[in-house]
């Protein structure tokens, strides 16, 4: 059995939430690079570039990407030989979010209620949690600042077993054409295909968690992949809607088993400013 004191679990989760609101990953610097290398139009370029400039300028001087700084999501996959000391975990992770946003200056988004006072909680939580338990003694946090001029673009649908491949592209390049410029692009596109209709839309969401500089396993998948990433980059939306072919840097599909009478599938937009880290404890 080992034991982890939940405060460690908050620092890290409070530094993580700082260091991606401010910092790009690798991977997307280098495809934002190599779309504005590759464009064909002098609007396209200066869109690409001003967003490798505005990159450049917040991981300097420590300021948000984007003013808006997102909603946590928060998945934390723990073994099932670890004992937590110290307190609630899930409260330490509220902690840390919260001192995360409030030390790194980023703005609160969150309100307490959806549909009736709608007043902001001043803290950026609570966050979605997810919690998985698995075999071992390995602690995974993994956090998500998910933008929501992305997410609201975002679509699910129950579609017919018949409808099978064709039927999964037409719904996810027409969820792309949809949100346009509405979403930034250059997009990052996850999608979930299976499960029921809940867990298509958390696997279009885990999705968005894989490096794009990765492809699914499974070579069909990653087939499907490169298909609708090329497809989507065919729409003419381009950066900040400008028209070219840095539409979508790239789509990445997860897919889980299903029912007979069912073909479940959820596209779930996020803009170029992808923010989201793993911490292993």
């Amino acid at each position: 059995m080992r034991e982890v004191n939940v405060s460690i679990i908050e620092e890290k989760v409070k530094e993580a939430c700082m260091n991606i609101a401010v910092e790009y990953s690798p991977e997307i610097l280098r495809a934002l690079q190599r779309g504005a290398a590759e464009e064909t139009t002098d609007k396209a370029r200066a869109a690409l570039n001003m967003l490798l400039e505005n990159a450049r300028i917040a991981r300097e001087e420590r300021i948000a990407i984007c003013q808006d700084t997102g909603m946590n999501i928060v998945w934390i996959t723990a073994g099932q030989d670890v004992h937590f000391t110290g307190g609630s975990l899930r409260e330490a992770v509220t902690r840390g979010l919260e001192a995360g946003f409030r030390e790194g200056y980023l703005r609160a988004s969150v309100v307490d209620d959806p549909l009736f006072d709608r007043k902001n909680t001043g803290t950026n939580t609570p966050a979605v949690i997810y919690c998985d338990i698995v075999p071992g003694e390995d602690v995974v946090v993994e956090i998500m600042a998910k933008g929501f001029g992305s997410e609201n673009k975002s679509q699910t649908k129950m579609l017919a077993p018949a409808e099978g491949r064709e039927g999964i592209k037409k719904f996810v390049l027409e969820t792309i054409r949809e949100a346009g410029p509405n979403a930034c692009p250059p997009m990052i596109v996850g999608v979930g295909i299976g499960g029921s209709f809940d867990y298509s839309t958390y696997l279009a969401k885990r999705a968005l968690l894989r490096p794009i500089n990765e492809s699914n396993p499974n070579e069909r998948y990653k087939q499907l992949e490169d298909e609708l990433t090329e497809a989507a980059n065919e729409l003419n939306i381009g950066p900040m809607g400008l028209h070219g072919k840095t539409t979508a840097l790239k789509v990445m599909v997860e897919y889980y088993p299903t029912h007979i009478a069912s073909l479940p599938c959820a596209v779930n937009i996020c803009c170029h400013a992808s923010r989201h880290a793993k911490v292993v404890i």
